[in-house]
């Protein structure tokens, strides 16, 4: 537990979790506007069936996130390894170095699956209470205001920890939901 705590620490892990988690969520964000917004454009009639195609996208969008990044970080780091211990003239296997870069790439993983599946899963939500709270036409309008809410507390989370203006990095994200959810209208079908 030690280890782990030392990890979440570890400015440079939570560094690429966090790269890894926006900007995974934000694709699930954007795919959660895209597949509302055309369920209801295409005539879905129904809110579970909304939000079962949504968890598919979640499903898919949250094992790519895991596995590719699970697959991208164990490769740097073996070589990242590999150059220290060129460089040490010495082998590092079982070392304490080796394993926290093992735990790096856990966490890392598991901040890249992460991101997509809250980004798909909060934006579908509404479609859980149609026919009772929404309407098709309502649950979408909720949805996509929930998928561009999201969208900006990423960016103002973004602009916060790099000191710009937070409320302008988080309204430069949520335009990318207006957008995605804009260009729906114009597709064809």
């Amino acid at each position: 537990m030690t280890d782990l705590r030392e990890l979440l620490a570890d400015e440079d892990v939570a560094s690429i979790s966090r790269r890894y988690f926006i900007s995974n969520g934000f694709d699930g964000t954007l795919t959660s506007i895209g597949v509302v917004v055309g369920a209801y454009l295409s005539g879905v009639s129904d809110g579970a069936t909304v939000f079962q195609i949504g968890l598919g996208a979640a499903v898919g969008l949250g094992t790519s996130g895991v596995w590719s990044v699970w697959e991208i970080e164990r490769a740097e780091k073996q070589a990242e390894l590999m150059r220290i211990e060129r460089a040490m003239l010495t082998d590092l296997e079982d070392t304490k170095l080796q394993r926290d870069r093992r735990g790096a790439r856990k966490i890392n993983a598991v901040a890249s699956g992460i991101g997509p599946i809250i980004g798909i899963i909060l934006p579908l939500l509404p479609f859980l209470l149609h026919g009772t709270a929404f309407s098709l036409l309502q649950a979408t309008v909720v949805a996509v205001g929930i998928g561009v809410g999201l969208l900006f507390g990423f960016g103002a989370y973004l602009g916060s920890i790099s000191k710009q203006n937070w409320a302008v990095a988080g309204v430069r994200m949520g335009l990318a939901g207006i957008f995605v959810a804009v260009l729906n209208l114009f597709l064809p079908g």
